[in-house]
């Protein structure tokens, strides 16, 4: 399989780590407001991180790649 960069994912990966980055640095004011609070912290920072690790993924056009070579193992034709 080969890469190609694609400007579309660019740009959408850069939503998703900006979201990411968002919740991150304000984890403890989007938790009081939304969540349940000092038991959710962890929580949703731990979603924050995931969310700049899916969206560099993204970003990077790797999504493709990862997807295609799991769904080619599972999949196979042989």
């Amino acid at each position: 399989m080969e890469y190609t960069f694609s400007w579309g994912s660019f740009f959408f990966g850069l939503i998703i780590l900006g979201l990411g980055v968002a919740l991150t640095l304000w984890y403890q004011q989007i938790a009081d407001a939304v969540g349940g609070g000092v038991s959710s912290y962890d929580r949703y920072r731990l979603t924050g991180l995931i969310c700049c690790a899916l969206g560099a993924i993204v970003m990077l056009n790797l999504h493709t790649f990862i997807l295609g070579s799991l769904f080619s193992s599972v999949f196979s034709r042989g």
